[in-house]
């Protein structure tokens, strides 16, 4: 798996088609959110319980793999005036992991309040607390990943009129 840290060298090494993955990795669960081939539309798909890495990521590529998933989106939870934190060097250390487990490529995404709108959207719809709390983690993936189709879309626009 190789790494991007910007969405331009990512584009180019996807397929034209395919699945795209959104993680959102925290402490204690890892939200997912899967897009549809045309990389349109996020939806939010489902939050995995973390136990031990070799656990989470054997149950993260069995779904990859079964939605066909071309290439993968990781939230980067940077603070925010920018810098990296204790955070940000453990979800880059996820995706050292996971590299040695898929060729998948994977981008990372400034998740900066992707959670916290997340739970607004949550709350506008109505949810009990308890619901919120068992959604969020996915549905925080799934803006993680929207906002990445978005900036891979205007890509794609620019390098087309370019």
């Amino acid at each position: 798996m190789i790494q991007y840290e910007a969405m331009e060298e990512f584009a180019g090494v996807l397929p034209v088609m395919g699945s795209l993955a959104g993680l959102d990795f925290g402490d204690k669960t890892i939200g997912v959110a899967i897009s549809d081939r045309l990389r349109s539309v996020a939806t939010p798909n489902m939050t995995i319980r973390r136990v031990k890495f070799t656990v989470d990521a054997a149950a993260l590529i069995k779904l990859l793999a079964e939605r066909e998933v071309v290439g993968i989106v990781l939230g980067l939870p940077r603070n925010m005036d920018g810098s990296e934190g204790p955070r940000v060097q453990a979800t880059r250390a996820f995706a050292r992991n996971l590299s040695r487990l898929t060729p998948l490529p994977l981008a990372y995404w400034d998740e900066r309040l992707s959670t916290v709108a997340a739970e607004r959207a949550l709350i506008e719809a109505d949810m009990s607390r308890e619901r919120r709390k068992e959604l969020i983690d996915h549905v925080a993936a799934s803006y993680i990943l929207q906002g990445a189709l978005d900036r891979l879309a205007h890509i794609k626009r620019s390098a087309s009129l370019g």
